[in-house]
């Protein structure tokens, strides 16, 4: 046969035209047009062929001689063939006159374009829509987990909203504990509860593999995105076995940056209900320091001594909520004056727990006993027995006699109380045994000095003496002692706020480290 031009014969062009301007009958008008082609040509069968990936694809065929739908080569031995865009004609001549109608053939061609240009643009616009939706459904679920900040509630909200994106039949939400992503929520299925953050099997299930025996057992198709927020880790979302109509079957590149983009919507929420959960701890810590700190104020004197012929006062200034520092001025049934300074090692909760014990036995003791070193004795093996090894207590413990001035004191490890006396001269009151709770068995001495009308005695915390400044020069005893002879004969309330802001002026600005405690005592002249 030839290839060329047909002789001149009636096509219904009238028809094609109708056909095309419609645009809703495409599939006819292909149909059509291959029915003209084969008549006009003098065909039995045809078909048009267009390149597809592994091969070529049919597009429209008409006749009776039935053509593949796929062809991976295009075999072309025993049938004609005619090149066109993209592809081939395959056709069967009726016989040797016929010949390829060019005009119906440049028709279908085009028509042919045109569908496949139409059918091209319908996809890109599903896939638009359907982008659409997917963003709002990201936007929707964001808002929906971003108000929930119980993080309990949120591992359900989290996991239940990334298996509805994705069609996921099974699903697991990890939080990152201590290096290891420990399960916090399943749906669907099984999976394994602690995963270590260099295990092989969660590396394949980012990177979207099946290697060895797989974090969720029993399904076929799974993979992983972690949770970040600012580059840390704080989790793993994994879903399996995407469900269609036709059954279960593998996830989309679509699907892995829909999950990665919903992770970072609740890496957020995450993060949110972390801080509101820790907010809340900070919140009830705050009101048990705030407890603690009044329990502790209601532990020092609210009433001072009066004392014909003496003066007292005290003051105490912890170095956060609660503090390691206790002082107690109490007037004994026989008219004497109980004086007490204790230093617990440390600061804090601890420290303060340790002085509310030391209160209580030191309470006991004295109204069970008089004063001396056997008290102090007892004292020491009670806190030696109610406190931690690495805890101990310095103080300086005292009994007044109003009548005669004497003072009768021990010192269990503590700074030197400073006695200054009328004259101007500073004594030190040195320390008679080591701190308490130290050693059980520990023995104390009792030691008695005598106080003159104008004499003045403090009993101070390390707190004072070892204050710094910003270059990191202590405050000292000798400071502490020039302060006190020259402010000797001025009321103890005006010589403790004067030792209060010596030494604030000292610290410049500097945090304070140590709990500040300080007791007076003078006798009137």
């Amino acid at each position: 046969m030839t290839i060329g031009n047909s002789t001149e014969r009636g096509i219904a062009w009238a028809d094609f035209v109708r056909l095309a301007e419609s645009g809703r009958n495409t599939p006819r008008l292909l149909r059509w047009l291959m029915d003209e082609l084969v008549t006009a040509s003098r065909l039995e069968s045809a078909a048009i062929y267009r390149s597809v990936k592994n091969g070529y694809r049919r597009s429209v065929a008409a006749g009776p001689t039935t053509f593949p739908e796929i062809h991976e080569d295009l075999d072309l031995s025993g049938v004609g063939h005619y090149p066109v865009p993209g592809g081939k004609l395959l056709f069967r001549p009726v016989d040797a006159e016929a010949a390829i109608d060019h005009r119906v053939l440049l028709a279908l061609i085009c028509a042919l374009d045109a569908a496949e240009l139409t059918g091209r643009l319908k996809r890109e616009s599903f896939a638009v829509n359907l982008g659409r939706v997917e963003l709002q459904s990201l936007y929707d679920v964001g808002l929906a987990i971003a108000g929930t900040l119980d993080l309990e509630t949120l591992g359900d909200e989290v996991l239940l909203r990334a298996i509805s994106l994705l069609d996921a039949r099974v699903g697991a939400f990890y939080l990152l504990e201590d290096g290891s992503y420990r399960l916090h929520r399943t749906f669907g299925g099984k999976a394994r509860s602690l995963v270590a953050d260099d295990d092989p099997e969660l590396a394949a299930l980012l990177r979207g593999e099946r290697e060895g025996a797989p974090l969720l057992p029993g399904t076929q198709y799974a993979f992983g995105v972690p949770i970040e927020a600012d580059g840390r880790k704080l989790g793993l979302l994994a879903v399996a076995d995407k469900e269609s109509r036709t059954g279960i079957g593998p996830f989309e590149a679509r699907d892995v940056q829909t999950l990665r983009l919903f992770a970072n919507q609740a890496a957020i929420a995450i993060e949110n209900a972390r801080l509101h959960r820790q907010a809340l701890e900070q919140e009830r810590l705050e009101r048990e320091l705030d407890l603690a700190a009044d329990i502790q104020r209601r532990l020092l004197p609210t009433e001072l001594p009066e004392v014909a012929g003496f003066e007292f006062c005290g003051w105490s200034r912890p170095a956060r909520h609660v503090g390691g520092d206790f002082y107690d001025l109490a007037l004994a049934e026989d008219g004497s004056v109980q004086l007490a300074l204790a230093d617990v090692a440390g600061k804090g909760m601890p420290a303060a727990l340790l002085v509310s014990t030391l209160h209580s036995a030191l309470r006991l003791l004295l109204d069970a006993r008089a004063f001396d070193a056997k008290l102090v004795e007892r004292l020491n093996r009670h806190v030696a027995e109610s406190s931690a090894s690495n805890k101990f207590i310095t103080m300086t413990a005292a009994r007044l006699e109003p009548a005669s001035g004497g003072l009768s004191y021990v010192n269990a490890g503590h700074n030197p109380p400073l006695l200054v006396r009328a004259a101007g001269d500073v004594e030190e009151l040195p320390s008679g045994g080591m701190p308490l709770g130290i050693f059980g068995g520990a023995k104390f001495r009792a030691e008695r000095v005598e106080l003159a009308e104008g004499d003045l005695l403090c009993i101070f915390s390390d707190g004072i003496t070892e204050c710094e400044n910003a270059e990191g020069e202590e405050f000292g005893a000798e400071r502490l002692a020039e302060l006190l002879r020259e402010l000797s004969i001025e009321p103890l309330t005006e010589v403790m706020a004067a030792i209060d802001a010596a030494v604030t002026e000292f610290a410049a600005g500097a945090a304070q480290g140590d709990d500040q405690t300080v007791v007076l005592l003078r006798r009137s002249p």
